[in-house]
């Protein structure tokens, strides 16, 4: 299937070919370049031109450049323009204007990707479906998603994310959605503000991109001043505004919430009447994104009792609340151990909503070196939380789901705040990096213990969950030479 080719690249960007070309793809990447592809020769850590060489020694169609990088043949296939950035964005704009895809766009301090990958699912089954397949929500992930997007989608889905004032609207405008939907507004990027209103402030310019008569959706549940920011600006776009949540005025209500260790099922009251759907995954956090799913689904005059059905098959993405068993020995099915990764970003919203997953969860008792499981936390630093970093990582202590926690194990110097603030009792193990708590992986862990990973990307906790992993595939290797 051809994507772009030379010509319509060309007209999109206002750039200069040197010869004809088709590409099924673009990249910006040659570690997961696919030959057809457009390269894209961006500047970010490192220039892509230093790379536009061996993009097309691994098949690239054509690379999109502002100059012949050095070692590249005059007559190779390539786009020229003044910018590759602003010529990415121009493939983008193009790429909307030629899909009659019907578009909504995400964004939220909490659940985006989550929410932007079941609405993949749901409208996939109803219809040619067109995603990200990473959280690629930045000022070159929105154009790339849009430059990757044929013209023949159907429906569009588009995260965008932000990390200081200004950034959003830009990106729904190139988007042109017509739904726009806010998960939350949390204390996530909260050095870049003065306070929460001005997040919301931002997340609501996502409503200033909508196509005439777009819908604006919003979660109702939150403090009034951030709801009535967001509610003003919906209202200012001139479309239907719908909310979402538990509370009275929400037109997607959120009746009931419960919690396994391995499902959540929620009721839920939609204008259409009530609606019960199941996600095979816990967590209240993953039925409010649903919820909003199911809002966005008919908002795009797509079918949200099917969606509801269809919500069952949805799991989270790597990192965002993946669960797995991890098996100390093969040959013995108790001696096994639950591990949630949730460990891609952390906020104070986010954590609360993994600590409560972690507190319903069933350890099991009688398998391991201790007689009892236990539920174990190891969390990693919340950044760019701001000058209120420190009470706000203490905070967690007061948590209801904290009095659940057998043992909480700290990486970092913000977290230090919450290892003093437990109880002794809960006090595991606080380490100033994850990679020294990740040395001590093995003493961590037991079988029938249930354990949450979860921390900024910057924490590097991730390489704990890894460790973990090592642990299961160590034990074994370990029994089977015995």
């Amino acid at each position: 299937m051809t994507l772009w080719t030379s010509q319509d690249a060309a007209k999109a960007t206002d750039g200069h070919v040197t010869r004809d070309w088709q590409a099924a793809g673009v990249s910006i990447d040659t570690r997961t370049i696919e030959p057809g592809d457009l390269f894209v020769a961006l500047k970010a850590a490192r220039d892509g031109h230093d790379f536009v060489a061996q993009a097309l020694e691994k098949g690239a169609a054509a690379a999109l450049v502002s100059h012949i990088p050095e070692g590249v043949a005059e007559d190779a296939p390539l786009l020229i323009v003044d910018d590759v950035l602003t010529g990415l964005e121009a493939m983008g704009r193009a790429a909307r204007a030629r899909t009659q895809a019907r578009v909504v766009a995400v964004t939220g301090s909490v659940g985006k990707t989550s929410t932007k990958e079941m609405l993949r699912d749901v409208l996939s089954q109803q219809g040619r479906t067109h995603a990200a397949e990473a959280s690629y929500n930045n000022h070159w992930g929105v154009p790339l998603t849009l430059a990757r997007m044929p013209a023949d989608t159907e429906f569009a889905v588009i995260e965008i994310g932000m990390n200081h004032p200004g950034e959003i609207a830009p990106l729904s405008r190139m988007a042109r959605p017509h739904v726009a939907m806010i998960t939350t507004v949390a204390a996530a990027h909260l050095e870049a503000f003065e306070d929460l209103n001005g997040i919301a402030i931002e997340k609501s310019a996502i409503f200033d991109g909508l196509e005439d008569n777009g819908t604006c959706i919003f979660n109702g549940d939150l403090d009034s001043d951030l709801v009535r920011t967001m509610e003003g600006a919906a209202w200012a776009s001139g479309g239907p505004v719908a909310r979402f949540g538990a509370c009275e005025e929400c037109q997607y209500r959120l009746m009931d919430v419960r919690l396994s260790d391995e499902t959540t099922v929620v009721q839920a009251d939609l204008p259409g009447g009530p609606q019960l759907f199941k996600i095979s995954t816990p967590g209240r956090h993953f039925a409010m994104n649903g919820l909003a799913t199911l809002a966005a689904v008919e908002a795009l005059g797509a079918d949200p009792v099917r969606a509801a059905m269809d919500l069952a098959r949805w799991h989270p993405p790597a990192g965002r609340g993946t669960r797995e068993v991890i098996a100390l020995d093969h040959d013995d099915e108790d001696l096994t151990f639950d591990l949630i990764d949730d460990a891609f970003n952390a906020n104070p919203t986010s954590m609360a909503a993994s600590l409560e997953v972690l507190a319903a969860s069933t350890p099991r008792d009688g398998v391991g070196r201790v007689a009892k499981g236990r539920r174990v936390a190891i969390l990693g630093d919340m950044l760019e939380l701001g000058e209120d970093e420190i009470q706000l990582h203490a905070a967690l202590s007061d948590l209801p789901y904290v009095a659940a926690l057998d043992v909480v194990h700290c990486v970092g110097s913000r977290m230090a705040a919450l290892y003093e603030a437990l109880p002794e009792p809960l006090r595991g193990e606080h380490v100033d990096s994850a990679e020294a708590l990740a040395d001590k992986a093995h003493r961590l862990v037991d079988a029938g213990d249930v354990v949450l990973v979860k921390g900024s990307k910057g924490s590097h906790v991730s390489r704990v969950v890894d460790a973990l992993r090592r642990v299961g595939r160590e034990t074994v290797e370990e029994k089977r030479n015995t």
